[in-house]
C-alpha cells in the first residue's frame, strides 16, 4: 500500500539532517585503529566474494516448477500488489459511485472495459483520469493514474474492500492543488513513495535535469524473484539438472539460488523482508534482493515523530524497526516462525501461533519460551475475550491508512508504569481507556509482584532527551554500552548525542568497531561535533568498511574537515566514500532530503554554489520542508547575508506561522543583529510552540534580561531551570539577573547551583567568591 506521507506539524522530522542557528553544524557521520570485530567482514573478504548478480526472468517459469508454492503465492497480496485495471483486479465501485471530499465531488465510471475517475486535477479542475494500475487488494485499493512526466499518482480516495465503500486516506489534512500532499503532488508519486514494494526488479530512473520518470519494472507484483533474488542462475541449474549434467555454483548459492532463505539466520531472512517492511532511505538504485542490508538500504531509527519515546510505533513504521527491539529478533524468531512465506498469513490461527513456542512443552528451538501463558494465571482476563489474546497485549494494534490495523512487532510487556513516568500508550488502557494509567499499574503490580517490570526502560532515557534535558547526554551514553540492548536502540541513544561533541567518547569509539553496522555507522554520525583529532582517529577506519552505509556516514563526518587535516594515506578511501555518499543522495534526487543532504556536504567541502543550488532545490520540491530552510537560513547567516536568511525564515513562517524552530531560528537571528524588541517577540512566539524546549525558555529570558525586562527574564530562565535543572548555563544567568537585580541572597543561591553544576568553569568559582565578598 501507498506510504501515507507525515502532515505538516511532521516535515520537521523528515529523514534529512537537521541544522539550526543555534547549534554547530550537524552532518551524518587518530590512535591506531583495533583489529575488525571477528564477524564482521573485511573489504578484501568482500570483494573476493562479490560476483555479478544474476539476470530476472518470467515468474511463470519459476510457477511452472513451484507448484505448490505458487498456488499459496497466487492467494496472496504479494500476488495482487499492483496489476494492470480489469474486471478481476478492480475491487472498486465504479458504477458511477460518488464520493464527496472537502468541497470535490469525484465520480467513478467506466467507458468500454477501462476504468475513469473524474475529480479535481493539479490544476484544480474537475477532469477524467483513467486508472492505470491497481494498487493492492485489501483491506483496502488504491488506483494508480499516469501523468506527465512519467508520474503514476494514487488517488486518495481509496476503496475500502471490507466495508464496499470509498473513504479518503487523509480526511482532514487540507491539500488543494499545487500542494505537495494532493494527490497529484510530490510526496504522493507513486515512483518515488510506493512502487518500489509493489513490484519486482523497479528501477526508477529519475531525470533530475528534466524532472522526469522513466520507470521500469521485471515484474508488475511482489513475486518469487522479490524474495529469492534474480532466477537466472537458478533457471540453468535447474536444466542441467533435469539433463543429469553438473550444476557449477557459486560460492554462497545453492541450486543457483542468491538467497538461499531455507539456510538463512533469522536475521538475514528478516533482513530481506525489511527491504519493504520498514521506513528506510535508498543507497542505491538497483539494490538485489540477498545483498547486504545496510549496502542497499539506511533503516530508520526510533526517532522522535515515527516511535514513542519507548519504541512503540507512532507513525507509518512496517513493521521492522519495531520487531528489531524485540527479545524474538535477538533470540533468533525470524518471519516464516509465524507466518507463511507464500501466501503471507499466519501459519496458525489466534494464540496457537504464539503457542507454538510459549507452551508448557518447550519447543526444541526455543526451549527458554516455553511456560503455562495460555491461562488466566498468566493474562487474568475471562478465556476467550481480548485481554486473553496474545496480541492484544502484546502487539496492541494501530490503523495506518485508516482502515488498516497493524500490530505492533516489538512484542513488549505492558507498562502502564511507563505511561505515568512519562506518558507512553500501554496495551491495558487501550482497552480499559476509561481508566488512568495508575490504575493500570496496580493492576499489574497486583498481579505479578510490586517489581514486576518495572525495571529502568530506555523510554525514559529518550524521553529525557527528546525534551532538551543537560541530564540526556550521561544517560544515552550508559545506553550506548549497553551491548544487551538492541542494536536499534543503542544506534538511537548515538544519534541522540549527535550534537554532543564530548559525552561518552569512549564508547562511541567502541562503538565504531562493534558487530552491528547499524550501530557503527550510527556511531560515525555521532561524531560530527567532536573535535578534528577525535573525528579522524575514531573514523578513518570506517571508510574501509565492509558495508556502504557505514563508509558514507564515516566520509560525511569527515567532510566538515579543512582538506590538509585528511592525510595523504587516508584521503584515497575517504575521496571514494565520499562519491558513494553523493552517489547515494543522487538516488533519490525527486526527494527534498537529498537535496538537503548533498547541500550540507557541498558546504563542509567548500562548494558553496552547489550547496545553494541544493537548499533551494530541496525548497522548490517542498517550500515548507523545515530541514531545508533553516539551514539555508544558517548558511545565508555564515556567509554574513542576513538580509536573506532573515526573509528565507520569514517566508517559512508566512507560509506555516506554527513552525516553533522557524521562530526560535528567526530570534536567535534577530539578537544577532540587536533588534532585541524583535529578537524577543520571535523566541516569544517559539517558546509557545515549543513549551517543553527549555533552551528556547533560556535565550527569550537572556532577551528578555538585556530589554530591562527583568519579571519576565525571571520567570523565563525559571521555566528553562524546571524543564532542565542540570543546565549549569540557565544557573549562571539567574545569578547573573539576581546580582543585577540587588537580590544577593538568590544570586548567591543560584551561583553556587551554577559552580555544582560545573565545578570545573573558572566563571562559576570567580562568581561565588564575588557574591560572597559581597554578602
Amino acid at each position: 500500500m501507498q506510504a501515507t506521507p507525515a502532515s505538516r506539524p511532521l516535515r520537521w522530522v523528515a529523514a534529512a539532517v537537521v541544522l539550526l542557528l543555534a547549534a554547530g553544524l550537524a552532518l551524518w557521520w587518530t590512535r591506531p585503529a583495533p583489529a575488525p570485530a571477528a564477524n564482521v567482514a573485511t573489504s578484501a573478504d568482500v570483494s573476493a566474494s562479490a560476483v555479478q548478480p544474476a539476470a530476472y526472468v518470467d515468474n511463470q517459469l519459476c510457477l511452472a516448477c513451484h507448484e505448490d508454492q505458487g498456488r499459496q503465492w497466487q492467494q496472496s497480496h504479494h500476488a495482487q500488489a499492483m496489476a494492470a485495471p480489469n474486471a478481476e483486479s478492480v475491487r472498486g465501485d465504479f458504477n458511477n459511485a460518488q464520493f464527496k471530499h472537502q468541497g470535490v465531488t469525484s465520480r467513478f465510471f467506466k467507458r468500454g472495459d477501462k476504468f475513469f475517475v473524474r475529480t479535481d486535477g493539479p490544476d484544480g479542475k474537475l477532469g477524467d483520469f483513467e486508472i492505470a494500475y491497481t494498487f493492492g487488494v485489501a483491506p483496502l485499493q488504491q488506483y494508480l493514474i499516469a501523468m506527465p512526466g512519467g508520474r503514476l499518482q494514487p488517488l486518495q480516495i481509496a476503496w475500502d474492500s471490507d466495508r464496499k465503500r470509498w473513504f479518503h486516506l487523509l480526511p482532514t489534512e487540507k491539500a488543494p492543488p499545487g500542494d505537495v500532499l494532493h494527490w497529484t503532488g510530490r510526496y504522493q508519486t507513486a515512483n518515488t513513495m510506493c512502487i518500489v514494494c509493489h513490484t519486482t526488479g523497479f528501477e526508477k530512473r529519475y531525470d533530475a535535469a528534466a524532472d522526469t520518470f522513466d520507470s521500469r519494472w521485471k515484474e508488475i507484483n511482489v513475486s518469487c524473484q522479490s524474495c529469492h533474488g534474480p532466477g537466472e542462475r537458478h533457471l540453468q541449474w535447474a536444466q542441467l539438472h533435469k539433463e543429469g549434467k553438473p550444476a557449477p555454483e557459486l560460492a554462497g548459492e545453492r541450486y543457483g539460488i542468491g538467497v538461499n532463505l531455507q539456510a538463512a539466520a533469522a536475521q538475514q531472512q528478516v533482513d530481506v523482508c525489511a527491504a519493504c517492511h520498514s521506513r528506510r532511505s535508498e543507497l542505491t538504485a538497483l539494490p538485489v534482493p540477498g545483498q547486504p542490508r545496510l549496502d542497499n538500504y539506511l533503516p530508520s531509527l526510533l526517532s522522535e515523530g515515527r516511535y514513542h519515546a519507548d519504541g512503540q510505533q507512532l507513525d507509518e513504521v512496517y513493521v521492522d524497526g519495531s520487531f528489531r527491539q524485540s527479545k524474538m529478533y535477538r533470540m533468533g524468531v525470524a518471519c516464516s516462525h509465524c507466518h507463511n512465506p507464500h501466501s503471507g498469513k499466519l501459519k496458525l490461527a489466534g494464540n496457537a501461533v504464539c503457542l507454538q513456542c510459549h507452551a508448557a512443552q518447550a519447543n526444541p528451538a526455543f526451549a527458554s519460551a516455553a511456560g503455562n501463558f495460555d491461562a488466566p494465571a498468566h493474562h487474568h482476563h475471562k478465556e476467550g475475550s481480548a485481554g486473553a489474546s496474545c496480541v492484544g497485549c502484546h502487539m496492541p494494534a494501530k490503523a495506518y491508512m485508516q482502515v488498516q490495523p497493524r500490530p505492533d512487532h516489538s512484542l513488549r510487556v505492558p507498562r502502564p508504569d511507563l505511561t505515568v513516568k512519562i506518558g507512553t500508550p500501554n496495551a491495558c488502557n487501550g482497552c480499559h481507556a476509561d481508566r488512568p494509567a495508575h490504575w493500570a499499574a496496580e493492576q499489574v503490580a497486583q498481579w505479578y509482584g510490586p517489581q514486576r517490570r518495572q525495571e529502568t526502560h530506555f523510554g525514559e532515557t529518550f524521553a529525557i532527551a527528546r525534551a532538551g534535558r543537560a541530564q540526556a547526554g550521561d544517560a544515552l551514553a550508559r545506553l550506548v554500552a549497553d551491548v544487551q540492548q538492541p542494536a536499534i536502540v543503542r544506534a538511537t541513544a548515538l544519534a541522540a548525542l549527535r550534537t554532543d561533541g564530548s559525552t561518552a567518547m569512549s564508547a562511541r569509539i567502541d562503538a565504531t568497531r562493534d558487530a552491528s553496522p547499524e550501530v557503527r555507522a550510527a556511531a560515525a554520525d555521532s561524531y560530527e561535533s567532536a573535535p578534528a583529532a577525535q573525528r579522524l582517529y575514531a573514523l578513518a577506519p570506517l571508510l574501509r568498511d565492509p558495508v556502504r552505509a557505514v563508509r558514507i556516514a564515516a566520509a560525511r563526518s569527515l567532510s566538515s574537515l579543512p582538506p590538509g587535516q585528511i592525510d595523504a594515506a587516508t584521503r584515497p578511501a575517504f575521496d571514494a566514500a565520499l562519491a558513494e555518499y553523493i552517489a547515494a543522495q543522487n538516488v533519490s534526487l525527486d526527494m527534498p532530503g537529498a537535496h538537503l543532504n548533498l547541500a550540507v556536504v557541498y558546504e563542509n567541502t567548500g562548494r558553496a554554489d552547489l550547496a545553494e543550488r541544493h537548499y533551494l532545490g530541496a525548497l522548490k520540491i517542498d517550500p515548507d520542508f523545515t530541514p531545508a530552510r533553516a539551514n539555508l537560513a544558517r548558511f545565508y547567516n555564515a556567509a554574513s547575508r542576513n538580509a536573506d536568511a532573515e526573509r528565507v525564515l520569514k517566508e517559512g513562517l508566512q507560509r506555516v506561522p506554527g513552525i516553533g524552530e522557524l521562530q526560535y531560528s528567526l530570534g536567535l537571528l534577530l539578537a544577532e543583529e540587536k533588534r532585541l524588541p524583535e529578537a524577543a517577540a520571535a523566541l516569544g512566539k517559539a517558546a509557545q510552540l515549543m513549551p517543553e524546549r527549555a533552551r528556547v525558555h533560556y535565550n527569550l529570558g537572556l532577551a528578555q534580561q538585556q530589554l530591562g525586562r527583568r519579571e519576565a527574564a525571571e520567570a523565563s530562565l525559571l521555566t528553562a531551570q524546571r524543564l532542565d535543572p542540570r543546565d549549569a548555563a540557565t544557573a549562571h544567568a539567574l545569578a547573573i539577573l539576581y546580582a543585577q537585580n540587588g537580590q544577593h541572597a538568590k544570586a548567591l543561591e543560584w551561583a553556587e547551583r551554577f559552580l555544582a553544576l560545573a565545578p570545573a568553569d573558572p566563571d562559576a568559582r570567580q562568581l561565588v567568591a564575588s557574591l560572597r565578598r559581597e554578602r
